[in-house]
């Protein structure tokens, strides 16, 4: 079996005094999308961001990225190492244009010198960018916008991507999209560490997934055999098949 390009062990993460997370863990091939599945305030955004180091007030464990330990790291310098997290609502910077949020996302070393070249990656990954690209991020929809917090995120060249609810508040027709390019990432080698709420659709894709469960990983197994659970079906799914 291949080496893991993400593994994380014995995370407990605090919120002051109150704990979140306990004793969570798993691995993240290179290649593959692995989706963290569960309810609102299970604490799946909370694993995102304790991976990207920085955001939280306490957190004990291990994160290795290619074998090498990254807790503790600074946001800046996890992003330098390979990580990029699309955020929740995605964080876009709303009053700059398309081309100046996706030159932003370029500002690591790993990736400033090639800058010019990815930008035009993006842009033929998704043509609405080039096309737009004097736009103010602001004025674009919901789907689009999320295309740009993707966009944004690939240009720092990252060995992870990592994906919060990236369908929320999306029309369906829209939601389908955005499963198609996740999709197609991993198909053109990118890894995928996906949180996402429509469970059907991140179970459907995943290679792996693991279930949380206030704050505790109950399940880890294939995308399937996680689909197929009928505890799982029956905690998350209901009458979906």
């Amino acid at each position: 079996m291949a080496s893991p390009l993400l593994r994380v062990t014995g995370l407990n993460v605090f919120y002051g005094d109150a704990q979140v997370l306990w004793d969570v863990g798993f691995e993240v091939v290179e290649g593959e999308v692995f989706s963290i599945i569960g309810s609102n305030g299970a604490g799946k955004s909370t694993i995102l961001r304790a991976i990207c180091g920085g955001f939280l007030h306490r957190t004990t464990g291990q994160v290795e990225l290619a074998g090498v330990r990254i807790e503790g790291a600074t946001p800046a310098e996890t992003v330098d190492r390979g990580i990029s997290l699309v955020p929740e609502g995605r964080g876009l910077f709303s009053t700059l244009t398309v081309r100046e949020n996706l030159e932003l996302g370029a500002y690591a070393k790993r990736a400033r010198p090639f800058t010019q070249q990815t930008f035009k990656e993006m842009t033929e990954l998704f043509p609405i960018l080039g096309t737009r690209s004097a736009q103010l991020a602001g004025k674009m929809s919901g789907g689009e916008q999320q295309m740009l917090a993707i966009a944004r995120a690939l240009m720092s060249k990252p060995k992870l991507l990592m994906l919060d609810e990236p369908s929320l508040g999306l029309a369906p027709i829209v939601v389908q999209g955005v499963f198609e390019t996740i999709q197609l990432l991993k198909k053109q080698g990118v890894t995928i560490l996906l949180v996402e709420q429509n469970i059907h659709q991140a179970l459907s894709i995943a290679d792996h997934a693991c279930v949380i469960k206030a704050g505790r990983i109950t399940m880890v197994g294939t995308g399937k055999e996680v689909l197929t659970d009928p505890e799982v079906h029956q905690a998350y799914m209901g009458s979906v098949k």
